[in-house]
């Protein structure tokens, strides 16, 4: 019996941690539409190329919220820089709605997407 629990339990660990380390993909879908950021994106790049600029700066305060729900289901099964990167692409959106920079918000609303999903990869 003391045999079998000696391997039993490290085995049984290393395929929790495996499982956890290989789930990225599965935690980022949405559970709702509460935290769907693909859909959120989406919604900006039409928001920000119709230049609709107050409700563009509401929609990526609620990007925001949403990316911090969903960034404590993925940090364990995903690369650090790519939460990073996602993170800094978000505040230099801020940054060009702010100055209502339509080039930028765009630019960096694509650069999110890919980040997004390289995310769990």
């Amino acid at each position: 019996m003391r045999k079998f629990m000696v391997i039993a339990i490290p085995l049984f660990s290393l395929l929790i941690f495996v499982g956890i380390m290989l789930s990225g993909d599965f935690l980022k879908k949405p559970l709702g539409n509460y935290d769907d950021i693909p859909g959120s994106i989406n919604e900006l790049i039409q928001t920000v190329q119709s230049e609709k600029w107050d409700e563009a700066g509401i929609k990526v305060k609620e990007l925001n919220a949403k990316w911090k729900r969903i960034v404590n289901r993925v940090q364990f099964s995903s690369e650090r820089d790519e939460i990073n990167f996602f993170s800094m692409s978000l505040a230099r959106l801020e940054g060009a709605i702010l100055v209502k920079d339509k080039i930028n918000a765009v630019m960096e609303l694509k650069e999110a997407y890919e980040h997004w999903d390289q995310l769990g990869q």
